[in-house]
């Protein structure tokens, strides 16, 4: 919102300068992004009248003028303007007057010269020159009742400031000027000066039908008819400055008076010509195949969804956002018909966009326009036009003022102690009201309660705190005290078989993985795919159509992530993600981290795609598998021990993915992503990725002391034939079993497959797996009858378990 601090303060002229005029509206909540001055500085520059040009002698294109500056006397000054003629009112620079730096960035002073030997006692000037305007193709031209010898500063009010100021949404009774000189006035209680009109005689009977056929869409629609007008006429300077200060571009009287009280009132209205409208007007919701050719000229198609004005043969407007090319009004137009509506903002919300544009009017409409004083802004355009536009033949007609459906506002309760205590300021009763009447906000009041009915151009007074929102911004941010939190702060101690999160990302880093953080709200078909989710957790209030569900797992954010790096060429990716994910549990109930019905775990999932380490001399290149991830995924839980159990899972690989178990509970997963989805996603290779519980990551022994044995250690490989079928973990399974049982268990301290072998030898359907076996006794050297015992027992339980026997 752009306005003129001139035409602010002819509304309410608080005694501060402009400066702290900014700083009040800034934290008032008004964010002042910009002040700019109208013009630059320049000095000792006039009203004045040209009285006489004659040709220059020497030059072609020169003439030398008689100017009265005011001074007394004429001054004659060499002039090279193409529109310079006697009589006419311009601008002029005396002698000693600086004007504006040129190319070069210096101020240009005024001197007294001679031009092609002709002596000149100042310069008429342009807008150009001055810089109050890009027009510099001649002289400014002036009034003819501009004061001779004035300061044209003082004359075309340069003396003044441009105010940008940045709006929040529900701000929109702010997007006008006397909207902004409430806020104001109720800052600083300084008394407001309405605009004042003359309301003009009916002097017809004549009225457009109208009707509202759409209550949804529109609420209450106001008409007038207006005939016998010149469209021709000459918008005013003043208005004219005023528009060009708030943002506006001049275009015709009627127009520029249509655009001049929506920024002064906030009221979008349109001026269509009568005689271009086919009968009555429906105010209706659109239908199917109807299309319409706007003001910008683009032809749009409209549907059930957007609203329209329309005659008995055509669509005339959008409603709410733009009107139509076939009812614009022009340079020949007698007859007006005027409209001003209300339309309800959620009819008018997203229609613009739609169609890839925004105007002012769809911008005010979509967040609330004053739906109790259509009437009253009608007879202020009125007079305007009548007093620009009107001729003796001009005749206006009774205001039509259709009433379907207005909003109905409920009164919002504020209690000074629930105030008081958000705001963190002792407020009473008596500086409640007094905000409220600064306000201009309607209540009624109880000791301790306020109930506060919103006027008709507030549409963001729905809650209490929206009042308190209120209150805080008229006692002021800045006389808020800055205190400190009274809560009991403490240092938690965290449990000494607890790390951090942060110590887990730390060691994921070090393993080669970059953190990613990605959106717990997905895409629906990730649930699908990757969780076999058919019914996920819906937000009822999605940021965008394809981030419409709650994640049950990691794994599609990470798959995302992967494919954003390989559209940008990055070979090799690792990354890994510490977040939550959102589970159904309707035995879970509310908590202060807590909501009844959901879970909402922490989960910490890593994937690689690629190749398994960085290009170089040492060693050959080859794609990452399943056991890189695997050693990965051992490194991060050392040092406790995992078991990998065959499994099923509907984002990985059926005979490449592993459920991950610790201490006999399944804490997440471990594979290769399935190949229908490398597909789907358009994924060259399969990338390996694992998913698991944080807080089993978190969990971790205490340290314990073991003694170091002073005797040496022996190892043997064991070489065992088994069915392909039976799994590594198997054997290792019965070897621990084994151990736990036997009296010289505790001699293996390490069991470690480090060989499988199929072929030449084996049986089809055999595999040999070779375990090598660490044992080390602290109490006295190993004896080879105790190791062989321990070694037989351990083949004999692989034997009599899986059918296992020596590979010979």
């Amino acid at each position: 919102m752009q306005f003129s601090e001139n035409w602010l303060r002819s509304m309410v002229d608080p005694k501060i300068n402009s400066d702290e005029l900014a700083h009040l509206l800034t934290m008032s909540g008004l964010e002042v992004e910009e002040v700019e001055a109208v013009a630059p500085p320049f000095s000792n520059v006039v009203v004045a009248e040209v009285k006489e040009v004659v040709k220059h002698p020497n030059a072609d294109r020169l003439n030398v003028c008689q100017v009265d500056a005011g001074t007394g006397t004429l001054l004659n000054i060499v002039c090279g303007a193409p529109n310079v003629r006697a009589g006419m009112k311009a601008i002029c620079a005396k002698v000693g007057a600086v004007l504006p730096p040129g190319a070069d960035g210096k101020p240009f002073e005024i001197k007294l010269g001679k031009l092609r030997g002709v002596e000149s006692q100042g310069m008429m000037c342009s807008a150009k020159e001055l810089k109050i305007s890009e027009e510099g193709s001649g002289l400014m031209e002036l009034p003819e009742d501009a004061p001779v010898g004035q300061n044209i500063r003082d004359y075309l009010g340069l003396n003044d400031l441009k105010f940008t100021i940045k709006l929040t949404p529900n701000k929109a009774d702010c997007l006008s000027v006397l909207g902004v000189a409430r806020e104001v006035s109720a800052l600083t209680g300084t008394p407001m000066s309405l605009p004042s009109f003359r309301q003009v005689a009916v002097s017809t009977d004549e009225i457009l039908p109208a009707k509202i056929s759409a209550p949804d869409l529109c609420g209450r629609f106001t008409g007038r008819v207006i005939r016998g007008l010149n469209a021709r006429a000459a918008t005013p300077e003043w208005m004219k400055r005023r528009l060009e200060r708030s943002g506006q571009r001049s275009v015709s009287a009627l127009v520029d008076i249509s655009n001049y009280v929506m920024l002064e009132v906030g009221r979008p209205s349109h001026v269509f010509d009568l005689a271009k409208i086919h009968g009555s007007l429906d105010v209706r919701w659109g239908r199917k195949g109807e299309s319409l050719k706007l003001l910008n000229g683009n032809t749009v198609e409209v549907d059930e969804w957007v609203g329209v004005i329309a005659d008995e043969k055509e669509i005339e407007s959008l409603a709410g956002i733009m009107g139509g090319d076939s009812t614009a009004v022009t340079l020949d137009t007698t007859d007006i018909y005027l409209e001003a509506a209300f339309w309800w903002p959620n009819a008018i919300q997203g229609r613009a966009r739609r169609y890839n544009f925004s105007t002012d009017a769809a911008h005010r409409f979509e967040r609330g326009v004053d739906y109790a004083t259509t009437v009253d802004h009608i007879e202020r355009i009125t007079s305007l036009i009548n007093e620009i536009c009107g001729t003796p033949e001009t005749l206006v007609g009774p205001i039509d003022d259709q009433i379907a459906n207005l909003p109905q506002r409920q009164p919002v309760m504020l209690r000074t102690e629930r105030a008081a205590k958000v705001i963190g300021v002792a407020l009473s009763d008596a500086q409640i009201a007094d905000i409220f009447t600064r306000l201009r906000l309607p209540f009624t009041q109880e000791p301790g309660k306020f109930f506060v009915t919103s006027p008709s151009y507030r549409f963001d007074i729905e809650i209490e705190e929206d009042l308190i929102e209120e209150v805080a911004r008229v006692y002021g941010f800045e006389n808020i005290p800055t205190l400190p939190p009274v809560a009991p702060s403490a240092m938690l101690i965290e449990p000494e078989n607890t790390r951090s999160l942060f110590a887990i990302r730390h060691q994921l880093a070090d393993l080669g993985y970059q953190e990613v953080v990605n959106m717990s709200f997905v895409e629906q078909a990730w649930e699908a795919d990757f969780a076999n989710n058919v019914d996920p957790i819906r937000l009822q209030n999605p940021i965008a159509s394809q981030m419409s569900v709650m994640r049950s797992t990691l794994v599609g954010s990470l798959v995302a992530n992967v494919r954003y790096n390989l559209n940008r060429k990055a070979g090799r990716v690792r990354v890994f993600e510490v977040g939550g994910v959102f589970l159904r549990n309707p035995q879970a109930q509310d908590g202060p981290l807590a909501v009844a019905g959901f879970d909402q775990p922490k989960r910490v999932a890593a994937i690689a795609y690629g190749p398994a380490s960085d290009e170089q001399w040492g060693m050959a290149s080859r794609a990452v598998d399943f056991f890189d991830v695997k050693g990965d995924l051992e490194a991060l839980f050392a040092p406790r021990q995992l078991r990998f159990e065959k499994t099923e899972h509907p984002a990985l690989h059926p005979g490449r993915c592993a459920a991950v178990v610790l201490d006999g509970e399944q804490i997440g997963f471990v594979g290769e992503l399935h190949p229908r989805w490398l597909q789907k996603y358009e994924l060259p290779q399969a990338p390996v990725l694992f998913e698991v519980d944080a807080d089993a990551l978190r969990a971790r022994a205490l340290p314990r002391y073991t003694e170091i044995s002073k005797f040496p250690g022996a190892t043997r490989d064991l070489a065992l034939v088994v069915k392909q079928d039976v799994p590594a973990q198997a054997l290792l399974d019965a070897f621990n079993n084994e151990l736990a049982s036997n009296a010289n268990g505790n001699l293996v301290q390490a069991v470690v497959l480090f060989d499988e072998y199929r072929g030449k030898g084996l049986e089809q359907d055999e595999k040999s797996l070779a375990f090598r076996f660490s044992l080390q006794d602290t109490q006295s050297t190993l004896q080879d009858e105790s190791v062989d015992a321990i070694m037989a027992a351990i083949a004999a339980a692989a034997q009599q378990k899986h059918g296992a026997k020596l590979r010979g």
